[in-house]
């Protein structure tokens, strides 16, 4: 009976489109949903999601774009203000009841709009680290060159208006297996990369690639090559639209002779680490 109920239990999951809950497995489950988005599961099952601009994005799966189908989720966290990077997170925090950590302008932005009630709306800052879902897991704020403001459409008046939303970030993401994710966010080169480097020594490096709003392939390069130099880099927000124009190609081609393993992931792939 056990048996039958739990193959039933499958079977709806597959029928409905989520995507499975996995159990924990020691492994570190990154999957790709487009742009800066990302869908991690820690190695202890916890589910983190990055950046998840998915309705609206058009490089983000089908499946994907539902969010009542995308899944639970333990914590969301974005990096910036900007529609491509914000998204649909609110709306995920709201319906899966999930806390939606950003930088401190942002949150308190949306709590004020009345977008977020506060406790779905947390406050941190560059520098500080906190540890969302269990005492395995540590995310710290760093800092990334970009900018940051809030483009929201009262829906009393229909009119769009622009409000600052606190400063830009990148997220380096300790997990239970110890590995040490960078998700870079939207960020130009600075020299804290190199300090960043040598301090908290990234596995993994999420790093964008398009150009025009942030690095471009050869910037990336050498951020990777000279100051970040982790075991594994994965390229991001590039492509969408016309300015970004970088791709993984010419990345992997000023990359030259490098110590890091490129994965030129498409969206919807998952790696496993």
């Amino acid at each position: 009976m056990r048996r039958i109920l739990l193959f039933l239990a499958l079977a709806a999951v597959v029928a409905w489109g989520a995507p499975a809950v996995r159990a924990a497995d020691g492994k570190l489950h990154l999957l790709w949903l487009g742009n800066s988005a990302w869908r991690i599961t820690t190695p202890g099952g916890k589910i983190i999601v990055i950046d998840p601009w998915l309705t609206q994005n058009p490089s983000t799966p089908p499946e994907y774009k539902n969010l009542d189908k995308i899944g639970k989720m333990d914590v969301i966290f974005v990096t910036h203000a900007h529609q491509d990077h914000l998204g649909d997170a609110p709306a995920l925090a709201k319906k899966y009841d999930a806390p939606l950590w950003g930088p401190a302008g942002l949150d308190q932005q949306l709590v004020e709009l009345g977008i977020l009630p506060a406790n779905l709306a947390p406050r941190m800052g560059i520098g500080g680290t906190i540890q969302p879902v269990g005492p395995g897991v540590s995310v710290t704020m760093v800092h990334a060159e970009h900018s940051s403001e809030l483009v929201w459409k009262d829906p009393a008046t229909g009119k769009e208006a622009m409000y600052a939303a606190g400063a830009p970030v990148g997220l380096i993401i300790t997990f239970e297996n110890g590995l040490r994710l960078y998700h870079m966010g939207d960020t130009a080169l600075f020299e804290d990369m190199a300090f960043y480097g040598q301090y908290y020594h990234p596995d993994i490096v999420l790093i964008p690639i398009g150009g025009h709003f942030t690095m471009d392939p050869v910037d990336a390069a050498y951020a990777i090559n000279h100051w970040l130099k982790p075991h594994d880099v994965i390229p991001m927000h590039y492509g969408i639209i016309p300015q970004r124009k970088g791709t993984p190609a010419q990345f992997i081609e000023a990359l030259g002779k490098t110590s890091a393993k490129v994965h030129d992931m498409k969206p919807g792939e998952e790696i496993t680490f």
